[in-house]
């Protein structure tokens, strides 16, 4: 089993020292998790993204809150628009065939067990294009993904001041980015049509459910056919 310790540090990029203190912001249970256990995650309140190479680093937390352990469980960090997730030390790429459609990238967290009152955190390698927006989201789920406990997202990072001519850019989690000057690329449209993903290729989807945005759930049973 691959060491999940080990802490990824970008050279020529923003590391934790520049994160915000995190947040749960965009956060929300969904399936029942088991009798004495409660499962969140947090996200940096900030990040920064080296304006030259489009890099930033960002800590992904797994917390149990409860009284009890955990049992096996999984954390899935995915991207969306122009957050890319390159790589999640001690974790596995999702296959493109996997992701939900709309999404960009991803990485399963296979996690033993996560004591009462014990939190796990990963470094995430990802990219950000500033001439779009970006999400991430973490759900958190059963080892096989038939549950999902709570799920962080898709909840965006970026600002409404960007600074092109700096050599990076700080963006805020829950906020829409806004690319700078006319040369910008066009922002990807708002509102529900944007809210709303179809069923990916494998089963994974993202549904629409109240102002924390979006909830995945994976629930093919053993043997079940692709439409």
């Amino acid at each position: 089993m691959a060491s999940f310790s080990a802490v990824l540090i970008l050279s020529g990029t923003a590391g934790a020292q520049d994160e915000g203190p995190p947040s749960g912001k965009g956060g929300k249970a969904v399936d029942e998790a088991p009798a004495g256990v409660k499962l969140t995650t947090l996200l940096p309140g900030k990040i920064s993204v080296d304006n030259g190479s489009e890099k930033t680093a960002i800590t992904a937390t797994v917390k149990n809150e409860g009284s009890k352990d955990s049992g096996k469980i999984r954390l899935l960090v995915v991207g969306f628009d122009g957050l890319v997730v390159k790589g999640v030390e001690g974790c596995s790429a999702i296959p493109e065939n996997g992701l939900p459609e709309g999404s960009n990238s991803g990485f399963a967290c296979p996690i033993d067990n996560l004591a009462a009152g014990k939190s796990k955190s990963y470094a995430v390698d990802a990219t950000f294009d500033l001439g779009k927006t970006g999400k991430i989201c973490l759900p958190v789920q059963t080892a096989d993904g038939k549950k999902t406990f709570w799920q962080q997202g898709p909840v965006p990072f970026g600002t409404s001041n960007p600074s092109p001519n700096a050599p990076a850019t700080p963006l805020l989690l829950g906020t829409d980015n806004e690319p700078a000057g006319p040369g910008g690329k066009e922002l990807p449209k708002t509102g529900p049509a944007r809210d709303l993903l179809p069923l990916g290729a494998a089963g994974a989807s993202l549904l629409a459910a109240g102002v924390a945005g979006m909830w995945w759930s994976q629930r093919r049973r053993p043997g079940a056919q692709e439409g």
